[in-house]
């Protein structure tokens, strides 16, 4: 299977270090293109040893799958950079928070076989949390390639594309938020006079740990820190002071601030794409 990728970030180098490292892919089989920065696509071509292009009819004419993989504001012209190319026997599996697939097909003014995914970064060590959608065309077939891929590089489960923009608020831009929480342990231990290093290695193996606890049993977050929580404790105490500086209606705005910036992308994108039709 040769893979193609439009687009050269975070995201796509994530998706294509899963892919080499769990031996689905072979990196000959992988092509990558984007934009105009070369810098990036060699970087990609040392590190994982893909095959490069900034021609775009020849990064995806031999493509069985194309990943969309271009910052969302970069979807209309990159999509437009390839559309008179693409072949209806390539299925497209877009990356791009917030754009539907309807809009997709638009762009490409083809009726063609798209699945919109939600992965994370953390695809690049196999654990990425990854959710994914059927557009119109596609098939039942392609859905499984699909989810066959992503579950390779993490857990992949299907859902409803209009539930993609919550997908999008939690664990698409979930990363981010744990590694917010890291660094403000970190901080917080420095301050208590930890070295550094400890700390790193402390808070790490300590978010490691209930993640795997979460996972490992059976048992939902609320009953897990309760029995972690003394009446009277220290815990007690900490999350006594999470409560009062409402931690939680934090994270609910969050991921809900999240969630609307997906809708609004995809909604610009849309908007623009009927600006240049009505012209």
């Amino acid at each position: 299977m040769k893979i193609s990728f439009i687009g050269a970030g975070s995201m796509a180098e994530a998706i294509i270090a899963g892919l080499i490292k769990q031996g689905i892919c072979e990196s000959k089989s992988i092509t990558v293109t984007n934009k105009q920065d070369k810098n990036r696509l060699d970087r990609l071509k040392v590190r994982y040893g893909v095959s490069v292009n900034d021609n775009k009819e020849k990064a995806i004419k031999d493509a069985d799958v194309i990943f969309l993989a271009m910052k969302p504001k970069d979807a209309k012209e990159g999509i437009l950079s390839i559309a008179p190319f693409i072949k209806k026997d390539q299925l497209v599996v877009s990356v791009l928070a917030g754009i539907s697939s309807t809009v997709i097909e638009t762009l490409f003014q083809q009726e063609l076989r798209i699945i919109r995914s939600m992965p994370n970064t953390s695809a690049a060590i196999g654990l990425s949390a990854t959710a994914i959608a059927k557009g119109k065309y596609a098939t039942n077939k392609d859905l499984h390639l699909v989810q066959a891929l992503f579950t390779a590089i993490g857990l992949c489960t299907v859902v409803e594309e209009e539930q993609l923009h919550a997908v999008t608020g939690v664990s698409g831009s979930g990363p981010a938020y744990i590694y917010f929480i890291a660094e403000a342990m970190e901080k917080a231990a420095l301050a208590q006079g930890l070295d550094i290093e400890v700390a790193k290695k402390l808070v790490s193996q300590t978010l490691i740990g209930a993640a795997h606890m979460l996972q490992e049993t059976e048992k939902d977050a609320e009953v897990l820190r309760a029995e972690v929580t003394s009446p009277g404790g220290t815990t007690q105490r900490g999350i006594s002071l999470l409560n009062d500086l409402k931690v939680t209606e934090a994270f609910e705005s969050c991921i809900d601030g999240a969630t609307k910036r997906s809708r609004e992308m995809g909604e610009e994108i849309a908007e623009k794409l009927r600006e240049k039709t009505s012209n």
